[in-house]
């Protein structure tokens, strides 16, 4: 599950572990708001979770972004991937999650 779409309550599936290898939380943690903070200090994009297609599905229909505002941050966002090629699936991937988190966080 992206690391974006984690909150407290949700439990590992696997050990979470940094680019180096080294554990950063076990698998079968409860995952806490520290716990989010220590993922995202690490730069985890994503974690194993228990039940994760029911997590998913619940956040995707609580959280559905209205097309109005995803177009409107769209065109301020991708200006900023000018340099990138927007046709690469992994440039799109990372284009889509940018306004995304736009889209429901605003800038922090």
């Amino acid at each position: 599950m992206p690391a974006e779409n984690l909150i407290p309550g949700m439990v590992l599936a696997a050990d979470v572990r940094d680019r180096n290898g080294r554990l950063l939380l076990k698998e079968g943690v409860e995952l806490t708001d520290k716990h989010l903070h220590i993922l995202r200090t690490w730069g985890t994009v994503e974690a194993d979770i228990l039940n994760a297609d029911d997590h998913q599905e619940n956040t995707a229909n609580a959280d559905a972004i209205a097309p109005e505002l995803w177009a409107s941050i769209e065109g301020k966002i991708t200006p900023l991937f000018h340099h990138a090629d927007l046709h690469h699936s992994a440039i799109k991937e990372l284009l889509r999650i940018r306004i995304d988190r736009e889209a429901r966080h605003g800038d922090r």
